[in-house]
């Protein structure tokens, strides 16, 4: 068994669970061993802040493939925390989707979300947002199935219907995607109790949301209508940038580096880093010492 397939195994456990947890917003190597090291569950890796720490960039769909593989791979190799990937559209139509699967699944998530967005933005309406039909949406999830290798891979179907239309359409996308194989179901801009009364009434299967409104923020409240990942948001990249820039500008306006605050101690840097570690594949693997096999031979 590989350690992504563990890992997989892990996140099928939370969502086969009877509490709903949040996931931790990471986008590097450092976030997802800082989240691991705090105790978070799952990881969530959104295509948003992906584009944000890879190019800089906006949520428009920038980011390709490759890029955002690349970046979910380096979490993974990380850690051992379960990730969860954002993989908005899928990056075109169906036949994209079964590429997307591949290169997520060889970078070792633990599941990700194929989502019935409309993307990228058409000419001419840049700021509409719509939804391919039911359909194509279906046709996606069956392709994600077809194309993984290892069934332990969670794939989830994600609607922003609750946001974009209503909860009556978002429920129908779901239970569509429910009926094409889908492991969970994912709904974005759910806002009130109601609408994910509605929502959760139509389906068994393990819930997310993310996106939501005030009267959602009650974990008891959502455990019971079987959700098992709410999304808090993608605060901790925000306060990386604030943090960083804060440092920077007090550096340049001349603040010596001793008189900084709410820096890392040597602590805390030596164990995101795995310093401890290696030290210790320093000490076995480069002092010059005669390999135990060679000598016992």
């Amino acid at each position: 068994m590989t350690n992504a397939n563990k890992l997989r195994k892990r996140f099928r456990e939370v969502l086969a669970g009877d509490t709903c947890v949040h996931p931790a917003s990471v986008f590097d190597a450092i976030s997802a061993r800082i989240a691991e090291h705090i105790g978070f569950e799952v990881g969530m890796l959104a295509g948003s802040v992906a584009s944000l720490t890879v190019l800089g960039a906006p949520d428009a769909i920038l980011l390709t493939l490759t890029e955002f593989a690349d970046q979910a791979r380096r979490i993974c190799r990380a850690g051992n925390l379960p990730l969860m990937c954002d993989a908005d559209h899928g990056y075109g139509n169906a036949l994209n989707v079964i590429r997307t699967v591949e290169e997520l699944e060889n970078a070792g998530v633990a599941g990700l979300s194929i989502e019935d967005t409309l993307l990228p933005a058409q000419y001419g309406e840049p700021h509409v947002v719509s939804l391919v039909s039911i359909a194509e949406g279906a046709a996606k999830v069956e392709a994600a199935l077809d194309a993984r290798q290892d069934s332990d891979l969670v794939i989830v179907g994600r609607t922003s219907a609750a946001a974009i239309t209503n909860a009556g359409d978002a429920a129908e996308r779901l239970s569509a995607y429910q009926s094409a194989g889908a492991d969970a179901l994912f709904a974005v801009g759910v806002r009130t109790r109601q609408d994910l009364d509605i929502i959760a009434a139509g389906t068994d299967l393990p819930l997310i949301i993310g996106g939501f409104g005030q009267e959602l923020l009650d974990l008891d409240y959502l455990s019971r209508r079987n959700v098992r990942l709410a999304l808090q948001g993608h605060q901790p990249f925000a306060a990386s940038v604030q943090a960083t820039y804060g440092t920077l500008k007090a550096l340049r306006d001349g603040l010596e580096p001793s008189g900084l605050e709410r820096i890392a101690d040597a602590t805390m840097m030596n164990r995101v880093m795995c310093d401890a570690e290696w030290e210790d594949r320093i000490k076995r693997f480069l002092h010059g010492q005669e390999p135990k096999s060679s000598r016992t031979q």
